[in-house]
């Protein structure tokens, strides 16, 4: 068992824009196949650049606020209560659309190779 608070994690830059902030509740190594379990928040006009992964799907959930994620260059409107899956080598990009902060809590899932 884990337990974490929000209110206690310290903020950490995300890899694909150092400017934006997460808190990290779970790690790698805390649950199988987990990779992260992270709260984001995006100032408006902060976008996360065009990046993809070749062995982990990523699930986000829109808590705040308001942007577009394009993937694969087709754009998605986010808004609250949003909650939209990236499949492995799929290419991803969130902006931040809105006046507002966009609050994304999101985790990533490890892709195990297929045997031949």
């Amino acid at each position: 068992m884990k337990m974490t608070s929000l209110s206690t994690l310290p903020e950490e830059a995300v890899t694909h824009n150092l400017a934006i902030k997460k808190k990290v509740m779970l790690r790698p190594g805390d649950l199988p196949h987990l990779t992260n379990f992270s709260q984001a928040r995006f100032a408006p006009g902060q976008i996360a650049s065009a990046h993809s992964h070749t062995n982990m799907c990523e699930v986000f959930f829109v808590e705040a606020g308001e942007g577009t994620i394009w993937i694969n260059t087709v754009p998605y409107q986010l808004q609250s209560g949003v909650c939209i899956a990236v499949e492995a080598e799929e290419l991803h990009e969130i902006h931040n659309t809105g006046t507002t902060e966009l609050i994304l809590t999101y985790f990533g899932l490890r892709i195990e190779p297929v045997s031949a």
